[in-house]
């Protein structure tokens, strides 16, 4: 009798102990202002890429995940506050990042290019842009690299979101955008983007996009296991075809 106490009450543990894993609920960072990355529906749900992205890893990993959104100047320090417990939101893998959090590999890998009215020569060499209004988002590669290959040679206005951008472009408030290449093209499709084009070649082709995690996480093992699952079992491509009709991977 005593035996088969003892057999109950360690099942009876082990079955408790095995809800509460399957119960735990992930926090997921997204900006929500980035289409088709991240943005949010009609009824104010947090929809795109990143989100099926990250709720199919959260699938693999067996665990519940829900959405918090940030702004994009503050969603680092807000993953270091512990506001949320990964950041899934088209984020750059750059040394000076990395000082800050933990990268999974890369989830997907994206360009820089330029784009302006159709209707409008625009030529990317620095003599050309000298004294150009560049558009672009805060706190971005883009921002980064326009800074630092153009320098006081032309004037960069910096957006809290890729939206507004867009907004000043349509509107002729800058002579032209440097964003990512997979943003720009959905951008492009739109009927606010139809008079407007890529211009010249990528100017960073090779702008690595992955998973943040706070410094130290054994979480960002589980994700990288999850992302290898995902890209096997063909749900990456599933979630890839959807937004895009070519491999971002």
């Amino acid at each position: 009798m005593q035996n088969f106490k003892k057999v109950f009450l360690a099942a009876a543990v082990t079955l408790a102990f095995s809800a509460g894993a399957m119960a735990e609920t992930l926090k997921m960072g997204i900006e929500a202002a980035y289409p088709p990355f991240n943005n949010k529906d009609a009824s104010g749900n947090v929809v795109g890429f990143d989100k099926d992205i990250g709720d199919a890893l959260c699938a693999k990993m067996k665990v519940e995940c829900s959405v918090v959104t940030s702004d994009w100047d503050g969603i680092i320090p807000a993953l270091n506050a512990k506001k949320f417990d990964f950041l899934v939101s088209s984020l750059s893998i750059t040394e000076e990042r990395k000082g800050a959090v933990d990268f999974t590999d890369p989830y997907y890998s994206n360009k820089l290019q330029f784009i302006a009215p159709k209707d409008k020569e625009f030529k990317t060499d620095k003599d050309s842009l000298k004294g150009k209004i560049i558009g672009t988002q805060r706190a971005t590669l883009a921002g980064t690299w326009l800074e630092d290959t153009y320098g006081s040679d032309i004037e960069v206005k910096l957006y809290d979101t890729q939206e507004n951008a867009y907004l000043d472009l349509t509107s002729g408030r800058v002579d032209a955008i440097l964003a990512d290449k997979y943003a720009n093209y959905d951008w492009l499709k739109s009927d606010a983007g139809k008079n407007y084009e890529f211009k010249g070649d990528a100017v960073v082709e090779s702008d690595k996009i992955g998973i943040a995690v706070r410094k130290g996480d054994p979480l960002r093992e589980k994700l990288n296991a999850a992302l290898k699952e995902i890209v096997a079992d063909g749900t990456y491509k599933k979630i890839n075809d959807k937004y895009f009709p070519f491999s971002i991977y």
